[in-house]
């Protein structure tokens, strides 16, 4: 990490003159894409650390082209020789996905949504423009393999772990009728290939793209579709209709004649099924296979979405095992495995979550009539506290948090407890019990154990809604 930490200052001293004034590592997200910002004079950047040459050199040039043609994106500052890190202009933390989370389905959130497809056209339509898609990641172009690809994703991850009975070769054949027909569209330009409400930050209440530097050359309804149709952003109904006929007047406008509607919304609508088969396919790896709760709290709402739009939206062609699979897929009692039981104001369960010290405290006692639950060692993770920059912080502070979360077995270690304990809240739930305890001990009681009881809460009260209470008991004789 030091070496990181180098390479990315040295940079920010060339770009800025002189050595800046702080340089903080911001979360790490699902790619081994590093982030830091850096503080200096009242202004921000973002520095980036990415061992992915390639990747680095696509983003670099598709950020600089589209710049060149004023399209919403950051800047690129400077690169360092080796191509492993860059800095960028700072477009804030305030993302689309964000607005919608604090406002609600209000009017100003839909003008975002309706400014960002507008601004989505534009980045189509005008970056196309002279891009030379050799520069691309992997494939130039999203035609029937990538399809293919992504129908496959969805299979292996997804509909395979249910592991509901269909005939492979039928699926198959039919994964292949419906690549072919959506590989024939009249347009094709920047594929944005990621477009969510993630990847769009507000700032000044303008739209901005970021993680673009997976795109290549292919249909424009694919963007629109990921976008409109997010899982996370669950839009309603009648926004998912407005948005896609602003989106088809802002693509006419941006190319001068109108488009053939009928023609552009049905394979729209193919699109549509194709990402939210694709997504399921990233929940189901991160989930199922990876374990990361909040891709697999995310599964219900996927599977909602894909119901209602194979009840209320047919294919227009003809793939009968393809169409009986999705009929499954959707079916209640699928649904119901991945949707847990919610407390309500009348549940009486609390669940009492602490953290304590082995040295000092010991366990700690349940005073309640079942004596039930559970107590975790962390001992087993790389202890903070012997860090002399972390030793008067706890679990609490993002230095701290950052550390457990990227250089510890601690997601890893976490999940398997939650993996436990998620029995329990479901049965007690169920069964009416008013409490549970879920103790983690280490030897400090002050990073670890405190962790994990703040992170063990959190994802607690997001999955089931139930009331939690947490106790630091070694708080008291922390290192200050």
């Amino acid at each position: 990490m030091n070496k990181t930490i180098d390479t990315i200052e040295t940079l920010a001293a060339q770009a800025c003159g002189h050595v800046p004034e702080r340089i903080e590592l911001l979360p790490q997200s699902g790619s081994d894409r590093r982030y830091f910002r850096i503080y200096d004079e009242g202004k921000t950047l973002i520095g980036t650390y990415n061992l992915n040459i390639k990747e680095n050199d696509t983003f670099i040039y598709f950020s600089r082209h589209f710049s060149e043609k004023g399209l919403p994106v950051p800047a690129i500052v400077a690169v360092n020789e080796k191509g492993t890190a860059y800095i960028q202009t700072d477009l804030g933390n305030d993302s689309l996905l964000n607005k919608l989370e604090a406002h609600g389905y209000n009017d100003y959130v839909k003008s975002l949504f309706a400014e960002s497809l507008t601004q989505l056209a534009r980045l189509q339509v005008k970056g196309h423009e002279g891009l030379d898609y050799n520069r691309c990641i992997t494939a130039k172009e999203f035609g029937k393999q990538a399809i293919l690809s992504d129908l496959l994703y969805f299979k292996y991850y997804f509909l395979d772990a249910l592991q509901q009975p269909y005939d492979k070769q039928a699926m198959i054949d039919d994964f292949d009728a419906l690549a072919t027909y959506l590989t024939h569209t009249e347009y094709k330009f920047f594929m944005f290939r990621d477009f969510q409400s993630r990847n769009i930050i507000i700032n000044n209440d303008q739209p901005y793209f970021i993680d673009y530097q997976g795109g290549m050359k292919g249909a424009p309804q694919y963007d629109a579709a990921s976008m409109i149709w997010q899982a996370r952003a669950d839009l309603p109904d009648d926004w998912k209709q407005d948005l896609l006929l602003h989106y088809m007047t802002s693509l006419e406008e941006v190319l001068g004649h109108p488009i053939d509607r009928n023609i552009f919304v049905a394979q729209y609508y193919g699109y549509v099924l194709i990402r939210l088969l694709q997504v399921l396919g990233a929940y189901g790896f991160r989930g199922l296979f990876e374990r990361k709760a909040q891709f697999l709290s995310s599964i219900p709402q996927a599977l909602r979405n894909l119901k209602w739009f194979i009840t209320n939206r047919p294919l227009a062609i003809h793939v009968p095992e393809f169409k009986r699979m999705l009929n499954l897929v959707v079916d209640d009692a699928v649904i119901a495995r991945f949707d847990p039981p919610k407390a309500d104001e009348n549940t009486p369960l609390v669940v009492e979550v602490n953290s304590f010290s082995f040295k000092k405290n010991g366990y700690p006692k349940d005073d309640s009539d079942n004596g039930g639950g559970f107590v975790f060692d962390m001992r087993g993770i790389l202890n903070p506290g012997r860090i002399d920059e972390y030793k008067t912080l706890t679990g609490k502070d993002k230095e701290v948090m950052d550390y457990l979360e990227q250089k510890t077995r601690m997601p890893e270690f976490l999940n398997s407890v939650w993996d436990m304990v998620d029995i329990s809240v479901e049965d007690y739930l169920q069964r009416g019990f008013s409490k549970l305890m879920v103790n983690f001990g280490c030897t400090g009681g002050q990073h670890r154990s405190v962790y994990a009881a703040e992170q063990t809460a959190r994802h607690l009260r997001n999955k089931y809604k139930v009331k939690t209470v947490v106790t630091h008991i070694n708080s008291e004789h922390w290192v200050k």
